[in-house]
Parts: structure tokens; C-alpha cells; sequence
């Protein structure tokens, strides 16, 4: 295995090609020690930039150069360094992951010994664990927070409320649903009955059966005085939900209250067509998708996702947009989590999955094809539905969450939606749909 010292430097960033040998290098006068690299590329868009070049290399299946490059990436970036070195560490382990996928063996074997040492996924947890794995930040409990209410809202007037829970998150918004619903409803809440599909497999996963967590939150629900049923149907995003939009056709019972929490679990329907412009796209897997659930006229649709697109056909596409979204959890756990600690080791695990599926997975297998808002806001009125927004409850409710977490997070209404930020960067959105009064051909 290649060793990473200043007293092995790689050979000059050279290459064959056309008529003879040709300098290729990010930059002329590239220093070769560690050190000199430190200090001349530690920056963020240095570390992007290189992170394009080698990517370059190796769809050209240029060993040599990309081992190169590795191997600065390597110096500049160490799995334990500041969060701009961490996240560019993430990179490069997706880098190596893809070469490993290309089915070049002379490739994959030459820069195999460039890898970034392995970040141990958390692929396991108890539901406790998973809980305050989520409470770490505001990224999954933003939508909770903000979908909540407008639940609650939907289910007035109605003895019964179907939700069918389309989440990576394992029914970890539950509990604080059922309170708000205990809570609104003192003198006879709805009857709960849910339903979702089988588990995701990105990571975390939890430690117990589906038919275990069921009990547990039946049993939940049962202490605030809230009858409830749970119901797992074996379906994946991988065929549009088709199995469990056919079990909701026909298990769908008048006069109860049908809604669809969807929580950054839509975008992993595998779509070619996602990011498309042309007349395509209005027929994709994701199109299909929403019309379904138009066709089934729920009294609420609930669509909370990440603001990033990653839906380029081309890896350099999606490490640009990726390295500009996802320094933001690395960037944030920074400030609330100490280095070497085992809450950051496993949050960041987590997100170096996400990163390394960007990167060094293509068809069905990349289940990370993020779209903004905005192309979800045109699927969504072009299958039917009007957005509602959200009430000053549910207002009230994202800001009391979001202050219990570092100063670095906020909150913009746009338009009909609500929008989680960073340090005034946008990184999720919650948006609300009703059908409208006749729905599309």
C-alpha cells in the first residue's frame, strides 16, 4: 500500500497524450511536501478544485494522474482536520469507492492505497440512540416540527387519520405527533392508523424489527389515550411506491382523513429524467409518483426535503453541487460537537454515506438524487395539488425547536414554504398540498 510521507512524494503531475508528454496540473509550480501543500491549497475552493481534476481522471481512466492528485487530496486532507478537510476527506473516499465501481481493475489497484481511511457507518441503533442521533441537529426535526401541526389541522372533524409515513427516519417523528395530536384533541383525538413501506436501507438503521417499533409506538400512543394501528407494506422508492399506492387504493376508508407525510424519502424514486427541462420529464417515475397520490385524495400532502440539486448526469456536476451543499452538516457539527467525540464520529459517518452515493453510485444504486424546491413545487401543481402553507402554530413551533440549537440556524418563510438555513444558506424545505377542485388529465 502507498505510504503518504514528504519523503515520498509523487512523481510531477505529467501525463501522456496527442503527440507526446503534456503538463497537466491543477496549478504550475505545484509544491510536492506536505507541508508547502498545507499551507498553499487549505482552502475550500482549492480542495473543490482538485476534487474535479481527479474526478476528470479517472473517467479518462488516467491512473497516474488521479493517483497523483489522490495523494495531494490525501495531505491536505485528513479525515480528522477542520471541517473543510473533513468534508474533502469524504470526497476523496468517494472518489476511490467510484474508481473501485469503474471496472478498470489497473485503475481501481493503482489508487486503491490513496484511500481515506474508513468512517464506520452507524449502521445500527436503538430507537433511543436513533432519537438522539436525530435531536442532534434541526435537519430531520425541522420537519417534524413544521408538519406536525398542519397533521393536526387536517385531521379536524375526522374520527379516524391515516398517515402513511414516507420517511428515512423510522417513525421518529411519531412520538411528537401523537403528543400534538393528544395535545389538540384532550376530549377525543382520531383514531391513528398507520402505514408505511419497508425500511430504507441508508444508514442509520435500527436494532429492532419493524413489527417491534410498531408495538412500541401502539403502546405509545395507547398511554396519551390514542387508539392506533401500524402497517408495513413491502415497498422501496426503487419502483415508485408502486405496492403501496396499490395497497392505499384499496385499503382507503371513507370518511377518514388520508395524509402523506413525505420526508426526504421522494427523492430517492430513481428518475433519470430528475433535473430534466424538456416535456419528459412530465412523465418520470417522480411525475407518476405525485399523480398517484393525487389520485387518491388525501386531505393533506406533506413534501419536506433537502434544497440541493443532484441530479447531473455527470459526476464533476455532482461533485460541484454536492461540495456546495454539503459542507453545511460539517460545517454545523463543528460547532456544537468536539473533535474525536462519538456523536460526530456517527453523524458524520452518516453523511459521508450520503456523499459517497453521490459520487460512486450510478443507476438504481444512486438513491441520492436531491431536487430543489422548486422543480417539487412544479410536479406538485402540475399533479393537482395547491400549496396551503403553514399556520403561526406551526411557525411558533419550528422557532421554539430551532432554539434549542446553535445560533447558526434559521428560519425564512418563501412564499407558501418554510425553509431551514444555515448561516443564511438554505438547506430544507417544508412545503403543504391539498388537491385541488378537479385534478389534471
Amino acid at each position: 500500500m502507498m505510504q503518504f510521507t514528504e519523503n515520498a512524494p509523487p512523481p510531477s503531475l505529467y501525463t501522456a497524450g496527442g503527440g507526446g508528454a503534456s503538463l497537466v496540473r491543477p496549478w504550475p509550480d505545484f509544491p510536492t511536501s506536505a507541508k508547502s501543500l498545507q499551507g498553499n491549497f487549505n482552502n475550500a475552493a482549492c480542495m473543490e478544485q482538485l476534487l474535479v481534476h481527479c474526478a476528470c481522471a479517472i473517467e479518462a481512466n488516467d491512473a497516474t494522474l488521479a493517483q497523483q492528485i489522490l495523494w495531494v487530496l490525501h495531505n491536505i486532507a485528513p479525515p480528522e482536520g477542520d471541517s473543510n478537510q473533513r468534508l474533502t476527506s469524504a470526497f476523496l473516499r468517494a472518489l476511490v469507492l467510484r474508481a473501485s465501481r469503474s471496472g478498470c481493475a489497473a485503475l481501481a489497484s493503482s489508487i486503491t492505497g490513496c484511500a481515506a481511511p474508513d468512517h464506520p457507518l452507524p449502521l445500527c441503533l436503538s430507537p433511543l440512540s436513533l432519537a438522539g442521533f436525530i435531536d442532534l441537529t434541526p435537519w430531520h426535526r425541522f420537519g417534524f416540527s413544521a408538519a406536525n401541526s398542519a397533521i393536526a389541522d387536517a385531521a379536524e372533524g375526522f374520527s379516524v387519520l391515516h398517515l402513511v409515513d414516507l420517511t428515512t427516519t423510522h417513525c421518529m417523528q411519531l412520538p411528537t405527533l401523537i403528543d400534538c395530536l393528544a395535545s389538540r384533541y384532550p376530549d377525543g383525538p382520531p383514531f391513528l392508523r398507520l402505514t408505511l413501506p419497508t425500511s430504507s436501507p441508508a444508514p442509520p438503521t435500527l436494532d429492532i424489527s419493524l413489527h417491534e417499533l410498531g408495538t412500541r409506538l401502539v403502546n405509545f400512543a395507547r398511554s396519551r389515550n390514542i387508539g392506533m394501528e401500524f402497517h408495513v407494506v413491502a415497498s422501496t422508492p426503487s419502483d415508485g411506491f408502486d405496492s403501496l399506492l396499490r395497497h392505499l387504493r384499496a385499503h382507503h376508508l371513507a370518511g377518514e382523513a388520508l395524509v402523506i407525510n413525505c420526508h426526504l424519502m421522494p427523492h430517492r424514486i430513481p428518475d433519470e429524467s430528475a433535473g430534466s427541462t424538456t416535456t419528459a420529464s412530465r412523465t418520470s417515475p417522480r411525475s407518476a409518483f405525485t399523480k398517484a397520490l393525487r389520485s387518491l385524495e388525501p386531505a393533506l400532502v406533506i413534501v419536506v426535503d433537502e434544497e440541493a440539486d443532484f441530479t447531473a448526469g455527470d459526476v464533476v456536476g455532482r461533485i460541484k453541487a454536492a461540495f456546495n451543499y454539503m459542507w453545511i452538516p460539517f460545517d454545523a457539527a463543528e460547532t456544537f460537537l468536539p473533535a474525536g467525540c462519538e456523536q460526530r464520529r456517527k453523524y458524520e459517518a452518516a453523511v459521508c454515506w450520503k456523499i459517497e452515493n453521490v459520487i460512486a453510485m450510478e443507476g438504481v444504486g444512486r438513491v441520492e438524487r436531491l431536487e430543489p424546491k422548486a422543480k417539487w413545487v412544479h410536479r406538485m401543481r402540475a399533479a393537482g395539488f395547491a400549496g396551503i402553507g403553514f399556520g403561526e402554530e406551526a411557525v411558533a413551533e419550528v422557532r421554539g425547536m430551532l432554539d434549542e440549537h446553535s445560533a447558526g440556524w434559521g428560519l425564512k418563510r418563501d412564499d407558501d414554504d418554510l425553509m431551514l438555513t444555515w448561516k443564511g444558506h438554505d438547506v430544507v424545505f417544508a412545503s403543504a398540498w391539498v388537491p385541488t377542485t378537479s385534478a389534471p388529465v
